[in-house]
């Protein structure tokens, strides 16, 4: 069966797009090389969803990934969330999959973080999976890059503290009474 020119054109759609995957590949790899701040906001993501200790990142065409930070840390969002040193995942519009290196503390417990999604299209919110757990937050605190704390004691103490400094309804009544 002779070629047909449709035939040509998927083959000559494949090469190109063959292309600019090689291409992407090598400008990750190349000193002038976005940084992964860039990236995350082309996949429809906010760029403070990884700390700012980022040293450097690769990504390849179909969307596996692997950020490396200068150490682990932590970073108090709504939650406290814990960096490993390594970061790997796929990265998707609008969503990272497969994800490993990223863990929250929910009720004194540290739960992996599999999967990060944004609504498309975009609106106030972002999901994140924890084990079995949807939990939405709002998008704003993510969408600038914070700094690493060395450790999640800070946080810790500083949560306690809060808690520690509420008023009681013993305090209530004793100012109710010294009125």
């Amino acid at each position: 069966m002779a070629p047909t020119p449709k035939s040509h054109l998927g083959v000559i759609f494949f090469t190109f797009i063959a292309f600019l995957a090689s291409i992407s590949e090598l400008a990750v790899a190349g000193s002038d090389a976005p940084t992964v701040y860039d990236i995350l906001p082309q996949y429809g993501l906010p760029s403070g969803l990884l700390p700012d200790s980022v040293v450097d990142y690769s990504l390849s065409s179909d969307g596996q990934f692997v950020v490396h930070l200068a150490k682990p840390c932590y970073i108090n969002f709504d939650y406290l969330v814990y960096y490993d040193k390594t970061i790997t995942g796929k990265l998707k519009y609008g969503s990272i999959t497969d994800l490993d290196g990223i863990e929250v503390r929910k009720f004194l417990m540290w739960l992996d973080v599999k999967e990060i999604r944004v609504d498309l299209p975009p609106s106030d919110n972002i999901y994140f999976q924890v084990g079995f757990i949807n939990k939405k937050l709002d998008i704003d605190q993510f969408k600038t890059v914070h700094s690493c704390r060395d450790d999640g004691l800070g946080s810790c103490l500083d949560s306690w503290k809060r808690i520690l400094e509420l008023p009681t309804p013993v305090d209530d009544i004793q100012m109710l009474v010294t009125e």
